[in-house]
């Protein structure tokens, strides 16, 4: 398989990882001045400062984002990004100086490993220092190192998930990548719909989730809803504003549910961030083709994590 195209310039992503708690955190670090916005499409999801990327808030400028393993614990990371950037002069202006807004969103790792063990201030702030341009590393790495996916059969049954990333360039020159976190409750898909990730049950028989879920004749005896989610970072260097950023985050959600089934549910806190670098003027499509691009490399880097999970195993 051929390495996928980097970064846009001037974006830099990093991990901490704790391999043996079975957690960790990735922050993504955008050039000054890129505007950002989200779209929560979940049902349980965890997050900090995502009010400031809504179309009714001042900021539209993101100083980072956060995507980190914990659950409500790990946002405590994004503490840390905040001192490593101010600590760098980044940030939102004010007259009292810069201030970092470091919008961030969590996963439920905590039955992966060690439930004490969670990313804090020192690991986003390591994160930070580890962050580089280029294609970032996959896997079990970052948010993704406790990850887990296909979990219709409850936890036994499931598989390993991770941190993928794929980036795609559109006829009008621009870097559209993605970088997710695959930890759902459904399966993941392949390009043609067959499964890429699902469950076994106690025979040893691949089972496909939502004909599980469906078919259930009453509640089962172990706990889906324990946690899931699906975390997604467009980082793109089109010269989009805050209100097209957010058409290109809800547009990314699309992606989501081309490699996950079923998705959106109650128990996945599934969420996609837009960054966006660019200066100067779009085309009148431009924010529909950099929409459309985002929800095709979002289904391909959770793909991406799977692979690279499993290849790591």
């Amino acid at each position: 398989m051929s390495e996928p195209l980097p970064l846009p310039d001037g974006f830099a992503v990093g991990h901490w990882s704790d391999v043996e708690g079975q957690t960790g955190c990735t922050v993504v670090l955008p050039p000054a001045g890129s505007r950002g916005s989200v779209w929560v499409q979940g049902g349980g999801p965890g997050t900090r400062e995502t009010d400031i990327l809504g179309p009714l808030a001042r900021a539209e400028d993101p100083s980072a984002v956060l995507l980190t393993g914990g659950s409500a614990f790990g946002l405590a990371a994004a503490d840390g990004v905040a001192r490593w950037l101010e600590e760098h002069e980044r940030g939102h202006w004010t007259p009292a100086g810069l201030v970092p807004l470091v919008p961030s969103a969590v996963i439920y790792d905590l039955a992966s490993g060690d439930p004490k063990a969670r990313p804090g201030p020192e690991q986003g702030y390591a994160a930070c220092e580890a962050a580089s341009g280029g294609v970032p590393e996959r896997g079990a790495v970052g948010v993704g190192t406790g990850a887990t996916v296909a979990k219709a059969l409850g936890r036994p049954g499931a598989l390993p998930g991770g941190v993928g990333f794929a980036a795609t360039r559109t006829g009008g020159g621009n870097t559209v990548a993605a970088v997710a976190a695959a930890n759902s409750a459904g399966d993941v898909l392949e390009e043609d719909g067959s499964l890429l990730a699902a469950p076994r049950d106690g025979k040893g028989e691949v089972r496909r989730g939502a004909e599980v879920m469906v078919g259930m004749t009453e509640p089962p005896d172990f706990k889906v809803p324990e946690g899931n989610t699906t975390l997604v970072c467009i980082c793109t260097d089109a010269p989009l504003g805050k209100r097209e950023c957010g058409m290109v985050a809800r547009a990314a959600t699309a992606g989501i549910a081309r490699a996950v089934d079923p998705t959106f549910t109650p128990v996945d806190g599934d969420v996609a961030f837009c960054l966006a670098s660019g200066e100067g003027e779009l085309h009148e499509y431009g924010a529909m083709q950099v929409g459309v691009a985002a929800a095709a490399v979002t289904a391909e880097a959770i793909r991406d994590a799977v692979r690279q999970a499993a290849a790591g195993s």
